[in-house]
């Protein structure tokens, strides 16, 4: 996979250098290259920003030096052969960055990263590049940063760890948070680790038994705990077909039914009485 970043601050990318994303550009695996959004300015104050039009605070990037940027960066891309690009623009005004986005991406073989400072990018810039190449707006949460910087750091090493041969295990992101297929839409349950007993706390015995259909019905029951206490808004909107009849009976100890007026089984609401004792 091909990686561009245009930035006003390329050392902010340093942390791509580190880990895992280090280790793939290392071995190949993710070429990356980072350019300083200034080299495409053409005064001495190498300005990349003005006062929005209609008035208000703050200031826009402008559009000149990210057309020149990204031509110059797409013209490299594709005298290389690095395929198709796909543009991925920082905002928080985006659609929410998924794991599943984060999979699709990461069978894309080649990203440009637009993070903007300021008030953001002239929109003309983004509805050009969008007659070119698929765009996607994305937000890593619903909060304001200083700069789209730290949001390119979260998607890469989201998108990285997916590439073939990136993780040790190729099977390690089976069981994550989120990972399409049983895991879609639940938080991954506790997981613990040597030694069996730690300042007088010890580990589920279950975990000991070596049974690993009881095992695994522990995972997931310790998964639906975790979705139902902190992310309930993910059990509300679940797939109904996503929950087999042993789902259904710990939802219901954790104090949820199904929706009365749907179809047998249907989405899934806390009942006023909460979990059964």
């Amino acid at each position: 996979m091909r990686l561009d970043v245009v930035t006003i601050f390329p050392e902010y990318l340093d942390p791509l250098n580190v880990s895992l994303v280090g280790k793939a550009r290392a071995r190949g695996q993710l070429n990356v290259h980072i350019h300083d959004l200034r080299a495409w300015t053409h005064d001495r104050h190498n300005t990349v920003d003005d006062t929005p039009y209609g008035g208000g605070p703050g200031m826009v990037m402008k559009t000149d030096p990210w057309g020149d940027a990204l031509d110059s960066v797409l013209a490299d891309g594709y005298e290389t052969g690095s395929g198709a690009p796909t543009l991925i623009v920082p905002t928080p005004s985006g659609r929410p960055f998924t794991q599943a986005l984060a999979v699709e991406l990461s069978e894309r073989p080649w990203l440009i990263f637009t993070p903007a400072r300021y008030e953001g990018i002239d929109r003309r810039v983004i509805d050009e590049y969008a007659t070119r190449m698929p765009v996607h707006e994305v937000s890593i949460g619903d909060y304001v940063l200083a700069g789209g910087e730290a949001a390119v750091l979260v998607v890469t090493e989201a998108v990285a760890r997916l590439l073939p041969g990136v993780l040790g295990n190729a099977e390690s992101h089976r069981d994550d948070s989120f990972a399409p297929g049983a895991m879609a839409n639940l938080l991954e349950g506790p997981v613990y680790t040597k030694p069996p007993e730690w300042r007088g706390r010890g580990i589920p015995d279950v975990l000991l038994s070596g049974h690993h259909g009881k095992i695994a019905r522990w995972r997931r029951d310790e998964a639906l705990r975790r979705t139902a206490a902190n992310r309930p808004d993910l059990i509300e909107r679940c797939d109904p077909k996503a929950f087999d009849k042993k789902d259904r009976e710990m939802l219901s100890i954790l104090g949820w039914a199904p929706d009365p007026a749907g179809e047998p089984y249907g989405r899934f609401w806390r009942r006023p009485e909460g979990m059964e004792q």
